[in-house]
């Protein structure tokens, strides 16, 4: 289970892609999936915050909280641009962050409300997706027959552990193809 950090360093130009995605509009914006207590889907709207240190989520006492404790499962997929359909996806675990001096200085950084009952999360990377579709090219908007282009990071410790689930619509065609970090 890779961190942000050691998947920026790895892959750089895609982890930036992805970055400029979730925090299209300003602040991170996106949707956290995780898993019910019955193993089912549960489908939220986040903030996600990326920094240099890594991928965190700040979660009030909520659903999707108590899924984040009992499995630490996520995937994570930016907001849709109003002038594309480009999109990112992460998915991998989250592990609360217990650190006192780094829980500060993350909500220091970001604002968060000490008076609100929040704990932070930060979400390793098992793997990394950006798919951009260009307007009027081969499967963009308002395109022809064609897929984006997509690029897919995997890590070699998830893929090596059976834990990198790639979404079979994204595994193939028009796009990069899906490779292990190196």
């Amino acid at each position: 289970m890779a961190s942000w950090s050691e998947f920026a360093a790895d892959e750089p130009r895609l982890a930036d892609g992805i970055r400029l995605l979730m925090q299209q509009y300003g602040p991170g914006f996106g949707y956290l999936a995780t898993v019910r207590a019955d193993g089912g889907p549960r489908v939220h709207p986040v903030s996600p915050v990326i920094t240099d240190e890594g991928l965190f989520c700040f979660v009030v006492d909520s659903p999707k909280r108590r899924d984040l404790e009992r499995d630490g499962r996520y995937a994570l997929h930016s907001f849709p641009p109003e002038e594309s359909d480009d999109e990112a996806y992460v998915a991998g675990h989250a592990r609360p962050v217990t650190d006192p001096a780094r829980v500060a200085r993350l909500a220091r950084g970001h604002r968060a409300a000490p008076q609100v009952d929040w704990r932070i999360f930060e979400f390793t990377v098992d793997v990394a997706m950006l798919a951009r579709r260009e307007p009027g090219v081969a499967g963009g908007v308002g395109g022809v027959h064609g897929g984006p282009a997509v690029q897919v990071w995997l890590d070699p410790r998830a893929t090596a552990a059976g834990t990198a689930v790639v979404p079979e619509t994204w595994s193939g065609g028009g796009g990069q193809a899906a490779r292990p970090a190196a």
